[in-house]
């Protein structure tokens, strides 16, 4: 079988490895994706990726340049505000509550929500209609073979590549990151998260809402109407046991459950999607990089799902991977252009994933002196306008 030249290969066909092939092709590098699973029809389709994402003015930009925000901006929600609350030792009684507006910032938003499987959805289609974008669906990576030179890359069809790049864009148990022989280190919570989509007589009011008790945090964020009601997709994590009991519960008594859970701050919930589990961790490589590969999305970092820093961050790396092609395109691949790349995020993923550590330690106890800590974090980061305007500005991608 011949072998297929190109200048790169992306191993991983979700979010962020899509927007990495389709900006790359468009930068004028020939490219070849490959994934195993192609995108889910709809929201009901078997695999549907559930969660959605608040893409903040740093992810909306590099969508923009690359010709996809404007495939995306129909369905997009915007959260002209974040709702904060810590609740009280007994459901659904509210402890603390502060409101952070976008406008304080002179801002229209946050950030836009989209759901994933459908922003997945649509970028597939972006993808197979770009020049210099060989797409492959329904094949994955199978083997790494590199050299000074070149990456020689086997896929699971039996295809050979030959790249002077290979990414690996392909999830926390990335093969190619294994392949590539970095290692990971990972922190385990005990906690799992459900991600499912709701209806609600109150409307949201473009407000996305952070509710936290024992287990974790409860996030409600704004969807497009669903059937002449307001919307909204939910994260709720919790211990283990206990997010495996709700996901085996019929409808009407887990609506009841996440309805007491959110406080009824938004009236009763009533699911309108399948729910999807999934384990909390945090995970960080040992290297951003390695002879010919660079690491990108979940298979360099993966993070509780608080302050929508997870899809925003790989977005941070494609930018960070694209700006570095672009201004060194003979180089691509070469030992100095990885360097560059790994310096360039190492720092901002080891902070990002330390302080999502660290708050997702403090929100999920019920402990008193930590609910104590919480109610007070909250008057103090909200309450001093210096430190609520450098707060906002750090969480939108500062």
């Amino acid at each position: 079988m011949s072998r297929i030249t190109t200048d790169i290969f992306i191993s991983g066909g979700g979010i962020a490895g899509l927007t990495a092939g389709i900006s790359l092709a468009r930068a004028g590098f020939s490219v070849v994706l490959a994934d195993p699973a192609p995108p889910p029809a709809d929201v009901a389709s078997e695999g549907s990726d559930l969660r959605s994402t608040a893409f903040l003015q740093p992810a909306r930009a590099l969508l923009e340049a690359a010709g996809l925000w404007s495939r995306l901006e129909d369905a997009a929600m915007p959260l002209e505000a974040l709702r904060v609350i810590n609740m009280g030792d007994t459901l659904p009684d509210i402890a603390t509550e502060r409101t952070f507006e976008a406008a304080d910032l002179n801002e229209p938003a946050f950030g836009w929500n989209l759901p994933n499987w459908l922003t997945r959805k649509v970028l597939t289609g972006a993808a197979a209609e770009t020049p210099g974008l060989d797409l492959r669906l329904g094949t994955g990576f199978s083997k790494l073979l590199t050299r000074e030179r070149e990456a020689l890359v086997t896929l699971t069809d039996g295809t050979r590549l030959t790249a002077r790049l290979a990414i690996a864009a392909d999830g926390r148990a990335s093969p190619l990151r294994e392949a590539a022989g970095i290692g990971v280190e990972t922190t385990r919570y005990g906690q799992k998260a459900l991600a499912f989509a709701v209806r609600h007589p109150v409307p949201h009011g473009n407000v996305s809402t952070e509710l936290y008790h024992k287990g974790g945090a409860f996030v409600l964020v704004p969807l497009p109407d669903h059937e002449g009601q307001p919307a909204s997709a939910v994260v709720w994590m919790q211990d283990g046991p206990e997010a495996v009991r709700l996901a085996a519960m019929e409808d009407s008594a887990f609506g009841e459950a996440a309805t007491r859970r959110a406080g009824e701050v938004l009236g009763t919930l009533t699911p309108i999607t399948p729910r999807r589990v999934w384990p909390v961790v945090t995970q960080t490589a040992a290297a951003l990089t390695a002879e010919r590969v660079a690491l990108i999305a979940e298979a360099a970092h993966v993070m509780p799902p608080i302050g929508a820093q997870g899809l925003n961050t790989s977005l941070h790396d494609v930018r960070a991977l694209l700006d570095q092609a672009a201004s060194q395109p003979d180089a691509l691949g070469t030992p100095g252009f990885l360097d560059a790349y790994a310096k360039r995020r190492a720092r901002d993923v080891a902070a990002r994933a330390r302080v999502i550590d660290l708050y997702n330690r403090l929100c999920r106890s019920n402990l008193p002196p930590a609910q104590a800590a919480r109610s007070l974090g909250l008057k103090l980061v909200h309450d001093v306008s210096a430190v609520r305007r450098g707060v906002m500005r750090a969480g939108m991608g500062g």
